[in-house]
């Protein structure tokens, strides 16, 4: 199982992996988990792409990769949904 920080490790090389802390302990748990794998470039420099594991992995939790999409308005409703919570009620006040 993953913690949270090694999941959006794992998205993070996917998405952005020139952005990514190559020191992140988290990275060092998915490279034992062999999600990932690093590629050494040119001056000594790292890059963390992620293994057939990993990819399946994350295809399982979001099958085409692409970032989820808002919800579509009703048919004929505009541009929102109606609010769902009951219209306020006008306050009475009891005098004595």
């Amino acid at each position: 199982m993953l913690s949270p920080h090694e999941f959006a490790t794992l998205m993070l090389v996917r998405q952005a992996p020139d952005q990514l802390d190559m020191n992140r302990a988290e990275l060092e748990a998915l490279l034992e988990r062999q999600m990932v794998m690093l590629e050494h470039c040119a001056a000594g420099a790292r890059r963390a792409y992620l293994t057939g594991k990993g990819e399946t992995f994350l295809r399982a939790l979001h099958p085409d990769g692409t970032p989820r999409r808002k919800p579509i308005a009703p048919a004929g409703g505009g541009g929102t949904p109606p609010d769902p919570s009951p219209p306020p009620q006008a306050r009475t006040t009891i005098e004595r």
